[in-house]
């Protein structure tokens, strides 16, 4: 992903961008029309009474009633949506906020009533009746119409999405589409640009006579790393770069975040170049992080599990979406650590994601906080079961077998009834065969 595409991806997450945009094309809509109606002069006939306004007080009772109706809606619908992320991080977190920003008919119908708003005032100061001059911008009026007959529609469609948008099923819904998608962007079934596993960093590193350790210049969450200009960079020092940390990781400024090993003495300009290549940021962003989704579907899962809650069924729902995320993770081609240039020769060593490390973010909280929760534990068997099928590698393997193991002793200690227990042992020895 390209670093322009992601400041863009960023931009249509917040609420004011697109409402600014919809104002700005109603102003200009206003003007263009405006003008229109003073080049044109549309003759009297039958049919222009049902649309047309023939006086000026006609028009501007109908532009009075429209603005107002439209700004007194519009503090409704900013109202409704305040509630609604109130009640969404009451209920499923506060990180989750931000995916209801990106919900683009928030966005549409907030900026539309205001838009349509100022176009109503727009044109209804340009309506002249004085000394014999008037001057009634029909076409402009017959618009404002038709974009309140629009904000109608747009208003039943947000009041069912508002409905909708909060039930915990349809939330962890959105958030596996997201997952859905990151893991299409960021495991690809062909990678590129990698080397074997067995390459010996060290005898590489030693090839370079210097090193040059890189601090960070500031603190915050890794939010983006543009991995294609690092290599540029790298490849025309003649280097080679580790990179300490990866797209979700927090660093304090004065961390050294990665360590250049090159033959002769970088240009002064390289340190800043490379901080150019990091965004840092105050907040985790999803973009280039899988984690942070996944974490995302954990917390509503604990959030559910606790006792103030005591929702197991929303817990569930997040375990089955888990799996079917890990499911898919299970068959991945995970990319490499090690990044090559042209002539396959070393030149970035980075951090990577496991498959180990993301069942570990996956399971491990929801397990601590199952203990004693008979429906949630089985599931929780049944979901490493069905992903035991679906592995390929010894490794991931070997890790969906020590959490099938972990949960069956939570199961041991905190399950009383015989029966239940012996029911989860039957699932749990698909895993362990």
């Amino acid at each position: 992903m390209k670093k322009p595409l992601f400041f863009w991806n960023e931009l249509m997450a917040t609420f004011w961008f697109v409402p600014i945009f919809i104002i700005v094309l109603a102003v200009s809509l206003a003007v263009g029309l405006m003008s229109l109606d003073h080049m044109i002069e549309i003759p009297e006939a039958k049919w222009t009474h049902f649309f047309l306004v023939s006086s000026a007080d006609s028009a501007r009772s109908i532009l009075s009633t429209i603005s107002g109706a439209m700004i007194g809606v519009a503090g409704t619908v900013f109202s409704v949506t305040l509630v609604a992320l109130t009640l969404a991080s009451n209920q499923f977190g506060p990180r989750l906020i931000k995916n209801f920003m990106y919900v683009r008919l928030n966005q549409v119908v907030l900026g539309s009533f205001v838009a349509t708003y100022l176009y109503c005032l727009l044109v209804l100061n340009a309506i002249k009746d004085i000394d014999g001059y008037t001057f009634i911008p029909s076409i402009s009026i017959v618009l404002a119409i038709l974009a309140t007959m629009a904000n109608i529609i747009l208003l039943i469609f947000f009041i069912h999405q508002i409905a909708t948008s909060i039930q915990a099923d349809k939330v962890v819904s959105d958030i596996s589409d997201l997952i859905d998608s990151q893991m299409k962007l960021l495991f690809p079934h062909k990678m590129g640009d990698e080397v074997a596993q067995s390459v010996d960093e060290q005898q590489i590193i030693d090839r370079y006579p210097y090193q040059l350790p890189i601090h960070s210049n500031k603190t915050g969450y890794v939010q983006y790393i543009d991995s294609e200009h690092v290599l540029d960079l790298v490849v025309a020092e003649d280097a080679l770069l580790r990179l300490n940390y990866r797209p979700g990781d927090f660093l304090v400024k004065g961390v050294q975040i990665a360590t250049l090993y090159f033959h002769e003495k970088p240009s002064k300009v390289f340190q800043e170049k490379i901080h150019s290549q990091l965004v840092l940021g105050k907040t985790k962003t999803s973009q280039q992080d899988l984690e942070f989704s996944i974490h995302q579907m954990v917390e509503i899962a604990s959030r559910a599990l606790s006792p103030g809650v005591n929702d197991p069924y929303t817990a569930i729902t997040c375990i089955d979406n888990l799996t079917a995320t890990l499911c898919h993770l299970a068959q991945a081609k995970f990319p490499s650590e090690y990044r090559v240039d042209d002539n396959e020769q070393l030149r970035i060593i980075t951090s990577v994601m496991h498959f180990e490390g993301i069942l570990d973010i996956a399971f491990n909280q929801i397990r601590q906080f199952a203990k004693g929760n008979t429906a949630v534990i089985m599931r929780m068997m049944h979901g490493l079961s069905i992903l035991i099928g679906f592995v390929e590698r010894d490794a991931d393997r070997q890790a969906v077998i020590k959490h099938a193991q972990m949960v069956l002793r939570v199961a041991e200690q905190s399950i009383d009834e015989e029966n239940d227990l012996r029911d989860l042992k039957k699932i749990a020895e698909n895993v362990l065969a």
